[in-house]
């Protein structure tokens, strides 16, 4: 089974078409942020997610930590998946699985070290995914995601090996990496944004070039 690839950052319903036309599973729709790229207001997200076909996943990226927040902001914007940026209590799980029946709960993994495996563990029966990138939520300024920086692979290897739940791995992808990337972790999924973008526009060769690279590496076991 190959990676399923879910591009982040997509602003219009334009850049969501061309992603899904070179081969996109899921897309990233990013809300306000403390740093990174991509940020569009919720009702530019609210109009992508209201045009993507099913069976394609539109993820909310948030920064929030409240989980009534969280429940406004997802019915404002009506996308299927949720991705928590930061670390939130683990009661804020159980109130949006019951308040948001049939939306996906992603939570994001910054992998800086041996207890970003200790706390994925933890989370892992809460989620329905995990996805493992490059931030650090320690800094001053957050670094939720967006960086662009690849991290050490071989701890997203030991979460993947240690977690039952499906892990997209992001983090400084691009066609020049992916496949060493899919052989070093082996994830469910890819996530990436700027190693498709060229001056902050989606870049059709670029996604033409990643989907070759990923469609042209080993099935994983």
């Amino acid at each position: 089974m190959r990676p399923r690839v879910k591009i982040c950052c997509i602003k219009s319903p334009a850049e969501a078409r061309l992603a899904i036309a070179h081969g996109a599973s899921a897309l990233g729709l990013v809300s306000s942020m403390p740093s990174g790229p991509g940020v569009i207001d919720e009702t530019a997200i609210a109009r992508i997610a209201a045009v993507v076909p099913p069976p394609i996943a539109t993820f909310l990226l948030t920064s929030l930590h409240d989980a009534e927040e969280i429940i406004a902001q997802q019915r404002r914007c009506r996308t299927n998946t949720l991705q928590l940026c930061d670390y939130v209590e683990f009661s804020v799980y159980a109130r949006l699985r019951a308040a948001l029946s049939g939306i996906a709960l992603v939570q994001v993994i910054h992998v800086t070290g041996d207890e970003s495996v200790d706390h994925a563990q933890k989370v892992a029966e809460h989620v329905d995914a995990l996805l493992l990138d490059s931030g650090n939520p320690a800094l001053a300024v957050k670094e939720l995601g967006g960086t662009g920086r690849v991290h050490d692979w071989s701890l997203s290897r030991r979460i993947r090996d240690a977690v039952p739940k499906p892990i997209f791995l992001a983090g400084g992808l691009r066609s020049t990496n992916v496949r060493e990337a899919i052989a070093a972790v082996q994830p469910f999924g890819l996530d990436l944004c700027s190693g498709v973008r060229t001056n902050d526009i989606l870049d059709e060769q670029k996604l033409r070039s990643f989907f070759e690279a990923v469609n042209a590496a080993p099935a994983a076991g």
